[in-house]
């Protein structure tokens, strides 16, 4: 089979992905923005060929370079596994004939406002919502549904963009800071009190092959806002639980109502005094390196058994679900340069056999803002077979580590 693959080297990653398609038989074409004589020896060893385009996201340098290749030979995929990705992907693929995720599932699983309608329409509980266009718009949303609300902009990922407004002063700045002053449009959606997660999913034909649960803490809004937070992401290993058969069977509810075929997918929960709610879906594996996390988790490679299903349309091995895994966020006191840690030796006497990875930036690098994302200074990973003990580790960790920058 010839796979062609949208962006090979970055995040880093994405070399994970083009490794399993080789590993399990595909020939590679990757389609990136690096020139090639820089790609990586990692990524040059699996590839077949390769196709520089000035920009993946831009359709038309997409498109040209998909017709080169199939001026080549036969191509039997076209794969994106990054959120702004998906979409160019989609529509080259229509246009040329190639099988794969629709344009329409793609935008279902991009416009937000457009998949909670789909949704709803489908019995499954999502959030009120709405795209909105103009500041009246904001107001009224605000005014129907009531104090707190979500602004968002309508195809982000994960909390990039989002806004909550608990109150007519904090929507007029979110108004302002959104554009909607200036008709760019957003996703208006209900507030929902609970705690938040995300069930992964391999799915084959659109029946699930590989499935996990993890679970937010904090939940994302507050955890991406607030610098004195270490926030943590936990990977269950109790999938088997009966607490999680609901869960379970949105998921697939969500899978048949958006029509996903083959395709890794990353869906966004609540669980609060409302029951059990939808947030999002996105039609490609979540980030964040995430699914590093489920391998050490189940003593396999999700990225080989992903590749099975694009190219063999089955599964090749089993997750052992024997370990929770997951892993807390270290944030720098402020802004500005890292200058050096307090407590790293302590974690690791104490956790070390449990701890699988960890970055800290050298003294000297420039910092990320809050803002940037679990994995935007300093973690740690760990895994532990009790899911409670995998999170007191986390807790420790959190409190013991310190990141000094000036």
């Amino acid at each position: 089979m010839h796979v062609l693959f949208v962006e090979p080297t970055f995040p880093a990653y994405q070399r994970n992905f083009v490794r399993g398609l080789a590993e399990v038989g595909a020939r590679v074409t990757g389609i990136g923005e690096t020139a090639r004589e820089y790609l990586p020896a990692e990524v040059k060893r699996y590839l077949h060929e390769y196709e520089q385009v000035p920009s993946v996201v831009d359709e038309r340098s997409l498109l040209a370079a998909v017709r080169r290749a199939q001026g080549r030979e036969w191509v039997d995929r076209l794969e994106a596994t990054i959120e702004a990705h998906v979409l160019p992907a989609a529509k080259v693929r229509e246009a040329c004939g190639i099988p794969g995720t629709s344009v329409l599932t793609t935008w279902l699983c991009r416009d937000k406002p457009a998949m909670k309608e789909a949704l709803r329409r489908a019995g499954i509980p999502c959030a009120q919502s709405a795209g909105i266009s103009s500041p009246d718009e904001a107001w009224a949303f605000a005014e129907a549904v009531g104090y707190p609300i979500i602004l968002k902009p309508r195809s982000a990922a994960g909390a990039s963009g989002t806004t909550r407004a608990g109150n007519p002063r904090e929507l007029a700045e979110a108004i302002q800071a959104l554009g909607l002053e200036h008709g760019e449009s957003v996703a208006a959606e209900e507030f929902i009190e609970g705690h938040e997660g995300f069930y992964d999913t391999v799915t084959i034909d659109g029946q699930v092959a590989h499935e996990f649960i993890s679970h937010y803490y904090p939940n994302v809004l507050e955890a991406m806002r607030e610098r004195w937070i270490s926030p943590q992401v936990l990977t269950t290993n109790r999938i088997g639980s009966p607490g999680y058969d609901e869960l379970k069977a949105m998921g697939r509810r969500v899978i048949e109502a958006l029509g996903i075929g083959t395709s890794a997918t990353h869906m966004e929960w609540f669980f609060g005094p409302r029951g059990l709610k939808f947030s999002e879906i996105g039609c490609r594996p979540t980030g964040q390196a995430q699914w590093d996390i489920y391998c050490a988790a189940n003593d396999f490679d999700l990225y080989r058994e992903w590749a099975m299903a694009i190219v063999h349309g089955r599964v090749g091995d089993k997750p052992s679900y024997r370990y929770a895994a997951g892993m807390v966020g270290l944030r720098p006191d402020r802004d500005g340069r890292i200058t050096g840690y307090q407590g790293i030796e302590e974690v690791h006497r104490a956790f070390g056999d449990a701890i699988f990875d960890a970055g800290f930036p050298s003294p000297g690098t420039p910092t990320q803002p809050v803002s940037a994302g679990y994995l935007a200074n300093a973690w740690v990973r760990a895994r532990h077979p009790d899911y409670d003990h995998l999170r007191h580790i986390f807790d420790t960790i959190g409190q013991t580590v310190r990141v000094f920058a000036s």
